[in-house]
């Protein structure tokens, strides 16, 4: 019998590493990084991770306080977040790179210095694009301690794995070659796909649920 907390981490953190996709990913940060020795890419690669964690970490730290300042309810909130999840799945599903988390040109990017780079394309919205804050503030709604501590957890453990994808970019791609990536592309888009829809359903449950107790 599986340990329910070792069960719903591992959902937590299957749900960073598909939408997050270091397998497909790698072969951009490749080609962004073109011409930059190791340890510039090493260390571009570096404040992307940390900047990504930073990033979500403050949303998945400051959901509850967000939802209350806007005026937004956890349903609401599941049901537009299932949405966009499994719309950034459906595209991989379908061996597409999500424009979510992937712009178009990001191979194209100006490159003005390694921070810029750091930040943006690849922090933002590569790796802490809305549909990673969206998991990230999905599974810390409810605000307590060790929910959001798993929620962390499971992000920085993707960050280093995230990380070792990146620096090892060149040697990846080129062992697995571009089918393989694709095929790893669609299973991660079917795996998003899947936790968006019970994103959708749990939302469109609890605002069942919320519109009975209120009726009543």
């Amino acid at each position: 019998m599986i340990d329910p907390a070792l069960a719903h981490f591992s959902t937590v953190f299957m749900a960073f590493f598909a939408i997050m996709n270091p397998v497909a990913n790698a072969p951009i940060f490749v080609g962004l990084t073109e011409g930059l020795s190791d340890s510039e890419r090493r260390a571009v690669a570096a404040r992307a991770v940390f900047l990504a964690f930073a990033i979500v970490a403050v949303f998945a730290v400051s959901g509850g306080p967000i939802f209350q300042l806007f005026g937004i309810d956890l349903p609401a909130f599941r049901i537009t977040g299932g949405i966009l999840i499994g719309l950034v799945g459906f595209q991989m599903l379908h061996g597409q790179s999500s424009t979510v988390h992937t712009p178009r040109d990001a191979a194209s990017a100006p490159r003005n210095s390694v921070l810029d780079l750091a930040v943006s394309p690849l922090a933002m919205p590569i790796l802490a694009g809305p549909g990673t804050i969206a998991t990230a503030m999905s599974f810390t709604a409810h605000g307590d301690l060790p929910a959001v501590l798993e929620a962390l957890c499971a992000f920085a453990a993707m960050c280093g794995i995230t990380f070792a994808a990146f620096v090892g970019g060149e040697r990846m791609t080129r062992a697995l070659g571009p089918h393989v990536i694709g095929v790893v592309t669609r299973l991660m888009g079917l795996i998003l796909a899947v936790i968006g829809v019970d994103m959708l359903v749990a939302g469109i449950r609890g605002a069942v649920a919320a519109t009975g107790a209120d009726a009543s």
